[in-house]
């Protein structure tokens, strides 16, 4: 039997999973690491944080199973886009990694954009300049903090770190280097004229490779280090929704997952390269070759429903610790008794602003329609149906790139609910699928892992035998007609408000 390893750099924590080949979880391991916010708007972590977890982990995963590490034919590495990792020439960490929620880079994205025209930035790299994305991180360090830059030999993404700690090479792969902003995304190479433009030494970055492709081997030092056999490949692996994607079996054209973590995305596959010239949507290089991923971002998904628990659900809080249970359990149950449309009340999830399909940092959460009739789990059912619109809103955008799909898998917290996939079929007017197999980016870097080894053929036919269906919520024809009319006005309200955001946002 053989044996894969999936490590996945998180920004909570890393965790890692061993896998069987025929993609059973054998044991798992995950350690949390701390955020650091040295200012409003900041968020940072220290890389050496990230490495110490993935060693504590790779040695508890492989006391925990009993596994010889001689069965473990290769390691894939999943992890948070966007951060920036500097390292000087001796490969020491110069700066805490500044990572993919810091929003300090507002004007370094207008500098890229004025140097290289925001038309022509969506044309190389599919997308607009994102606070979010490591260019502007870059730019950044470079216009305040020169000193370090003087001394940075390697720039990083986070899980390309850790390869570089298990293996000593400097390397990326397609679907992560996507996030950078220095990718040409279409022909899936460094892009030249980004990196004149913005004055970026490209002999900094690291060669970009396809994700199951081989990019090095475990060291003697870190064999010795955590139990690994020294030698062991490690792939390209990928960034975290497109390890997703792989983990869940969205490989193919026709296929779609909708995740509804803190934020919410909604994740297609194509064949084709499809880029939105408004820039509403991401397109990224995915983790199968000669394919691409649309995703749409809602900021504020899962996160809309913990506020909304935290400040007024202190009851259900109370009544689920007595009873053992989980509080949104007891909140799908208040939700189940409200008829569709929260008794005409519509809810606008932009705690957070909004990305997709309204790029607007001024947006805020609304609930339209509030009367005396409402209760608490009118508001309740309002939330988690906003936010469902909202997603529908990423797929419509995905839908008018001519990318359509005909099943759509649920992951993420919300995606056990089974209230909210019930929403989503009926919203969406497509089945939801769940699956048995819930490690996702985990189980998607080891069969990536797996194909560089040779365990398998190629990554759609490991996941065509891997991947298996749990449960599918088909749309009830009634809540589509009746969901529909909702979403029609949900579409109007955010056009009308817009104005009226950039004025709160002056006060």
């Amino acid at each position: 039997m053989a044996y894969l390893l999936g490590i996945d750099i998180g920004t909570s924590g890393t965790k890692t999973v061993l896998f069987s080949e025929d993609g059973k979880a054998i044991a798992s391991n995950t350690v949390e690491y701390p955020l650091y916010q040295p200012q409003n708007g900041y968020a940072e972590q220290e890389p050496l944080d990230w490495w110490n977890a993935v060693v504590e982990t790779i040695k508890n995963v492989l006391a925990k199973s009993g596994v010889n590490s001689a069965d473990i034919k290769g390691v894939g590495l999943s992890g948070q886009m966007h951060g920036l990792v500097m390292l000087d020439k001796n490969g020491e960490v110069l700066r805490r990694s500044i990572i993919w929620c810091d929003s300090r880079t507002a004007k370094e994205c207008e500098e890229i954009t004025q140097k290289i025209g925001a038309e022509r930035l969506i044309e190389i790299t599919a997308n607009p300049a994102l606070a979010g994305f490591t260019a502007g991180k870059i730019l950044w360090v470079k216009n305040n903090e020169p000193e370090i830059y003087e001394k940075c030999e390697h720039i990083l993404l986070p899980k390309d770190y850790i390869r570089f700690k298990l293996t000593g090479e400097f390397a990326t792969e397609v679907s992560d280097a996507s996030g950078m902003q220095l990718l040409d995304v279409p022909k899936r190479i460094w892009s030249d004229e980004v990196l004149e433009k913005l004055d970026i030494d490209k002999s900094l970055l690291g060669k970009v490779y396809e994700s199951q492709e081989v990019t090095g081997q475990i060291t003697k030092s870190v064999a010795q280090l955590t139990g690994l056999k020294e030698g062991t490949i490690v792939v390209g692996g990928a960034g975290d929704n497109a390890a997703a994607a792989v983990g869940t079996g969205v490989v193919k054209d026709g296929k779609a997952f909708t995740t509804i973590g803190t934020s919410g995305v909604v994740y297609a596959h194509t064949s084709d390269i499809c880029i939105d010239p408004k820039g509403r949507v991401h397109t990224f290089c995915c983790a199968v070759p000669n394919s691409w991923h649309i995703m749409g971002v809602t900021q504020a998904a899962g996160l809309s429903l913990k506020w909304f628990r935290d400040n007024f659900c202190n009851e259900e809080i109370l009544t689920a610790k007595s009873m053992g249970v989980d509080p949104y359990y007891l909140m799908d149950k208040e939700v189940e008794t409200v008829k569709i449309g929260s008794n005409k009340l519509l809810y606008l999830p932009y705690l957070m602003g909004e990305r997709t399909p309204h790029l607007d940092t001024n947006a805020r959460g609304v609930f339209f329609g509030l009367s005396a009739i409402h209760t608490k789990k009118d508001l309740l059912r309002a939330v988690m149906e906003g936010v469902t619109f909202s997603q529908r809103d990423c797929m419509e955008v995905i839908k008018g790139m001519n990318v359509n799909f005909t099943e759509m898998l649920a992951c993420g917290g919300g995606g056990s609910s089974s209230v909210w996939r019930q929403m989503l079929a009926d919203v969406y007017g497509l089945p939801v699928n769940t699956l048995e197999n819930k490690e996702g980016p985990a189980l998607g870097v080891a069969i990536l892992a797996g194909v560089g080894a040779g365990v398998y053929s190629s990554v759609v036919d490991a996941c065509d035998n891997i991947i298996r269906v749990k449960d599918t919520q088909k749309p009830i024809n009634e809540n589509v007609d009746e969901y529909n009319k909702y979403y029609d006005l949900y579409t109007e309200i955010y056009p009308s408000l817009k104005k009226q955001y950039e004025k709160l946002n002056l006060l």
